[in-house]
């Protein structure tokens, strides 16, 4: 069934917005929370670099393999009933992850928690997509975008805050209550939408191999970067590209696919998903590596740390929703091609950071053009990504953009640390980090130029 169209400035065009921002928000915060806690996590459960590798890997891991199955699930039995499981699964896990007694314990419960954001965090998306038509859905795109972003980029610094006064564990439990939040809104609030034509069948095969193929290919990385290229990292590279080529195999052939092809026989969709691929590897290896220099390397506070990202926060709240209605008016490739490369001249800035760093002359500017770029980029890159796909494929091509945009950050954060050699010589190895991810941006700004096409020429 198919909700009737839902206008963005009534009471309940505001409801899904909240729902959806909530619901992904906090998706996004446990994503960039966690690693301001980091070095906490690996004092008190006694963690090395690649046990905290896997703190932020083993969420983001299965964040992405079953982000397609979450899609397609929400288009087939409703996006609101799956967005709803997914936020009780994932406040579920988020209470095992604060009461975790030992690191392997902790690395397990992530990996629980990244499924349930596998259920939520499309179908907060598909829901906006499908409920809203024509402009307004580029104008709640970008609100849902800002907003969202904004939960992300505030992110390190509530959990600065709470490290540094209840301890770690409370970057886990807050989640419960914004849970219990969303879940109260989307039963009373927002309507049901599904694809009356969506397959029967459940692609837990396609599921499984997407899985395997990420599992394996990440384990080896990580490894790699603590004991090099041995035996066990050799088998899991070859077993995760096995299971890689396997699965885009089966899915051509699949009756029920998880990953319907035809979704990439556009060739705007395709394009856009492959900015996405290069812009989010990007943004994980910066979240994940400047959190950590400044505390390890320039001696800031969790807070200071996480205080470092407000410009960011800051820009992406003030500029998502009107980068969204520009690229709604222009088209996406200005917008795509310009953000992407400013962002990289922030990340270039960053070589700046480092042991004796200015939070006016050294941070601050560095951030302020990161988030500038990023607040151009992020709201035009996932309307044009959507706008590529039919509505009924709403949850699938939400899916598919989130999971590649999670399978970027996750492979980011395993090959980066490795390539830039921060398990030997992390204030060395910050600067090549940094220039890894600028020349990542520019990558996606300068394919953006060359392959995103504005849909009224």
């Amino acid at each position: 069934m198919s909700a009737s169209p839902v206008r963005l400035g009534t009471a309940t065009g505001r409801w899904v917005i909240a729902a959806a921002v909530l619901g992904s928000g906090m998706a996004m915060l446990d994503a960039t929370v966690v690693n301001v806690a980091l070095p906490a996590i690996g004092d008190d459960l006694h963690a090395g670099l690649e046990g905290l590798q896997w703190t932020v890997a083993a969420y983001t891991l299965t964040l992405a393999a079953f982000l397609l199955l979450g899609g397609s699930l929400g288009d087939r039995f409703g996006r609101r009933r799956v967005f709803a499981i997914g936020t009780i699964w994932f406040a579920a896990a988020s209470a095992l992850c604060g009461l975790a007694p030992s690191i392997e314990l902790l690395i397990a419960a992530r990996a629980l928690q990244g499924i349930g954001g596998a259920l939520l965090t499309p179908g907060s998306l598909a829901m906006i997509s499908s409920l809203f038509e024509g402009n307004e859905r580029g104008r709640a795109i970008g609100i849902w975008s800002g907003l969202g972003g904004l939960a992300g980029a505030i992110g390190p610094f509530a959990g600065g805050g709470l490290v540094q006064t209840l301890g770690w564990r409370w970057v886990f439990f807050v989640n419960l209550p914004i849970a219990a939040a969303v879940v109260a809104i989307a039963a009373r609030f927002v309507p049901e939408s599904r694809d009356a034509d969506a397959p029967r069948g459940i692609d837990l095969a396609g599921a499984a191999l997407g899985a395997v193929a990420l599992g394996g290919i990440t384990l080896a990385l990580v490894r790699a970067g603590a004991a090099g290229f041995g035996a066990v990292e050799s088998s899991a590279l070859a077993i995760g590209a096995v299971a890689l080529i396997a699965f885009v195999w089966f899915e051509r052939r699949a009756r029920h696919p998880m990953l319907p092809v035809e979704l990439f026989g556009s060739a705007q969709f395709a394009a856009g998903n492959a900015v996405t691929l290069l812009v989010y590897a990007a943004l994980g290896g910066i979240f994940f590596v400047l959190v950590m220099d400044l505390q390890v390397v320039g001696g800031f506070s969790p807070v200071e740390a996480g205080a470092a990202l407000l410009p960011v926060t800051a820009l992406l709240l003030v500029l998502s929703g009107p980068a969204g209605a520009i690229a709604e008016r222009i088209g996406p490739r200005v917008p795509m091609s310009v953000g992407p490369l400013c962002a990289a001249v922030g990340a270039l800035l960053m070589l700046r950071i480092g042991a004796r760093a200015s939070y006016v002359l050294d941070v601050l500017p560095a951030a302020g053009v990161f988030g500038l770029g990023l607040a151009m980029t992020v709201a035009p890159l996932t309307s044009q990504v959507l706008g590529a796909a039919e509505t009924r494929h709403a949850g699938v091509a939400s899916g598919v953009n989130n999971a590649i945009a999670r399978a970027a950050g996750l492979l980011a954060v395993a090959v980066i640390p490795l390539a830039a050699g921060l398990g030997h010589d992390f204030a060395r190895g910050f600067p090549v980090a940094m220039i890894t991810c600028a020349v990542l941006l520019a990558a996606g700004g300068v394919l953006s130029a060359i392959a995103i096409r504005d849909p009224r020429r």
